[in-house]
């Protein structure tokens, strides 16, 4: 007498109830831990934003700066990710910058309260949202950058895709540890101009990252995840070659808890 159907039916039995049992340990299971940057990649992610103008003769040192910076990425451990914001404070004072807005004027203004500064100046690179520094001053830079990547960080997915006039952006978040909002920058890769008035006056001046347009895409409470599609309009630029940041922001002390760029 053969005893296969028996032994089958026995393991197809046992084989059910581990399938229960796992399904069981599944629906028990805590949420998933706030994902880390680390486990996206060896080198945290750490948001330099320089508050600049080309109305200001002590910018250009700081604009050159930052874009070393971005080219060499010289922190070890540290992915260094650069947005220019041109205030517009200085446009009356003969020559108006063409990348200025007084949306950056109102966010460092906000830096100024936050951090509970005497008053706004350039050029202001502020690191992470809480350390804000002379942006020509390379020895305070490089000092607040290595205190700022050695925080961890919250992975944050981007995805950019020009589409016609629009970019088309995908947004994940697995999880954060407290409420933050979630910011989208399009900035320009590189721009140029040639200055004719002003203190910088018969001088060309270039660029990185040049923030064109910033928005906040939501605000995420503790504990929770994020996931969203959107297409924003692309202002004009000096070039083909854009960058998107997505960068999460403590709703309450401006700190950066993650960041993340693309090129498209």
């Amino acid at each position: 007498m053969s005893v296969r159907p028996l032994m089958v039916t026995k393991y197809a039995t046992l084989f059910a109830a581990l399938a229960v049992l796992g399904w069981l340990a599944a629906r028990s299971a805590p949420p998933p831990a706030p994902q880390n940057a680390e486990t996206a990649g060896s080198r945290r992610p750490v948001l330099l934003e320089l508050f600049t103008s080309e109305g200001c003769s002590s910018c250009p040192p700081a604009d050159r700066l930052l874009e070393t910076l971005d080219r060499t990425q010289p922190v070890a451990g540290g992915d260094l990710i650069v947005l220019s914001e041109h205030v517009d404070y200085w446009n009356r004072l003969g020559w108006t910058d063409p990348y200025s807005s007084p949306l950056f004027t109102e966010r460092q203004q906000d830096y100024v309260t936050r951090l509970h500064l005497e008053s706004a100046y350039t050029p202001q690179l502020v690191i992470d949202g809480q350390t804000d520094v002379v942006g020509n001053d390379e020895r305070a830079v490089r000092a607040g950058i290595r205190n700022a990547e050695a925080h961890p960080k919250t992975a944050i997915s981007l995805r950019a895709l020009r589409a016609g006039p629009d970019v088309e952006v995908a947004l994940e978040i697995g999880g954060i540890a407290r409420q933050a909002d979630l910011y989208l920058a399009l900035a320009d890769d590189h721009a140029q101009s040639q200055v004719t008035r002003g203190e910088n006056s018969g001088r060309t001046l270039r660029h990185v990252a040049v923030v064109r347009s910033l928005v906040r895409v939501g605000t995420i409470r503790a504990g929770g995840a994020f996931a969203k599609e959107l297409a924003v309009p692309l202002k004009d630029g000096n070039s083909e070659s854009w960058r998107a940041v997505a960068f999460l922001q403590d709703s309450g002390s401006k700190q950066v808890l993650g960041a993340a760029e693309t090129r498209f």
